[in-house]
């Protein structure tokens, strides 16, 4: 999850690349995409499609955002693996193979068993007394991703240290060839593609508890790492491409959206439009959001935890605000005030402060 370009003293750098220069803008485009998971699931509350029991529903739905919902589905999971590998990459700079995997385990395994196991009880207590049937089974939840993160550190782990050990392996000198070539980034796309055509997902956007979801990710985290790996040549042309990629990747969208009705798409087109997306905003943040803030030093610390308290926060507004005779944009509004309102409220005061709880929703001990 964190992007780790800059990582403690008491750690010990064993590479025989070049440093990698800390990117501002994968800290801000981690933010922003977990973000963006937050929207996503404040407006589902507003979508028919949505099982009731999952997320609790407004009585008049707000259709019209089902075009802009469909747009996100494509995209803000898989880039969020990809800034994971990034992510690893980052930190394999500064720490070992075990420090690696402990970190990992206190920022990942640690959160992700906690949620699995203490929301489900909190809920099991609450929900019913609102009247809303949930018998306690431990369950992942929102944070189902957690865990898959996890386990694409244990399984790469011994193939991510020999390709950053050896730097000069003949596997990257064919990757730097490719990404030098025009819209050879593009190219990237084929594996994405190839997995959605065997695996012939029910919709492409649905990634939780299913192979198409797994592989999607395994598939987008080490394109990360590979991206990081080759940095010198990925972010030249990451930037060169961002505008075509933004077009094919709104020109597709056009496609899947008024010839298939964001209905009978076409998985392997849907999968080239998922990482336009990503190399889009990727171009484009790399391009603009490549420098420091005291908002981003701020938000890139608060933006994890925020999600982890953030759907149990929305849940209970939408039990006081769903009965309630007002417009469903007005509903819509005070839920995403609320939610991500209270969320920052619970971690400026309570999460960032508590040293005991910190590790429980994915921060180190000490706040400094």
């Amino acid at each position: 999850m964190q992007s780790d370009s800059q990582t403690g003293p008491e750690t010990t750098a064993v590479s025989a690349a070049p440093p990698l220069p800390r990117r501002h803008d994968v800290d801000w485009l981690r933010t922003a995409a977990i973000g963006f998971l937050i929207l996503f699931h404040i407006l589902l509350t507003f979508q028919a499609w949505v099982d009731p029991n999952t997320y609790p529903q407004n009585r008049d739905l707000l259709e019209e955002f089902v075009p802009f919902v469909s747009m996100l589905a494509v995209w803000r999971i898989p880039l969020l693996f990809m800034i994971s590998g990034m992510g690893v990459r980052f930190a394999m700079e500064r720490r070992d193979w075990k420090a690696l995997l402990k970190d990992r385990t206190v920022r990942i395994l640690i959160p992700y068993l906690f949620g699995m196991l203490i929301f489900g009880p909190i809920l099991a207590v609450v929900l019913p007394w609102i009247g809303w049937d949930a018998p306690y089974t431990p369950g992942f939840g929102h944070l189902w991703f957690l865990l898959n993160i996890f386990l694409y550190v244990l399984w790469l782990l011994g193939l991510m240290l020999y390709l950053k050990d050896h730097p000069e392996n003949p596997f990257f000198r064919f990757l730097k060839a490719i990404i030098r070539r025009p819209f050879g980034l593009l190219l990237f796309a084929i594996p994405l593609m190839v997995e959605a055509w065997a695996t012939n997902p029910e919709h492409f956007g649905i990634y939780i508890d299913n192979v198409h979801g797994w592989v999607v990710g395994l598939l987008c985290f080490f394109m990360g790492f590979l991206f990081m790996s080759v940095q010198e040549v990925f972010w030249p042309a990451v930037e060169k491409i961002r505008w075509v990629a933004l077009v094919l990747a709104l020109s597709l969208y056009g496609v899947r959206l008024f010839v298939f009705d964001l209905v009978n798409e076409v998985h392997w087109l849907t999968a080239l439009e998922s990482l336009s997306w990503m190399l889009s905003i990727i171009g484009f943040g790399s391009r603009y959001l490549n420098q420091p803030s005291g908002a981003l030093a701020y938000f890139s610390k608060a933006v994890y935890p925020v999600y982890i308290v953030h759907l149990p926060v929305q849940k209970a507004i939408c039990y006081f605000l769903l009965p309630l005779s007002l417009p469903a944009y007005g509903k819509l509004s005070l839920l995403l005030i609320g939610t991500y309102g209270i969320s920052l409220v619970l971690y400026e005061f309570f999460l960032r402060r508590l040293k005991w709880i910190r590790p429980l929703f994915g921060m180190k001990l000490s706040h400094a």
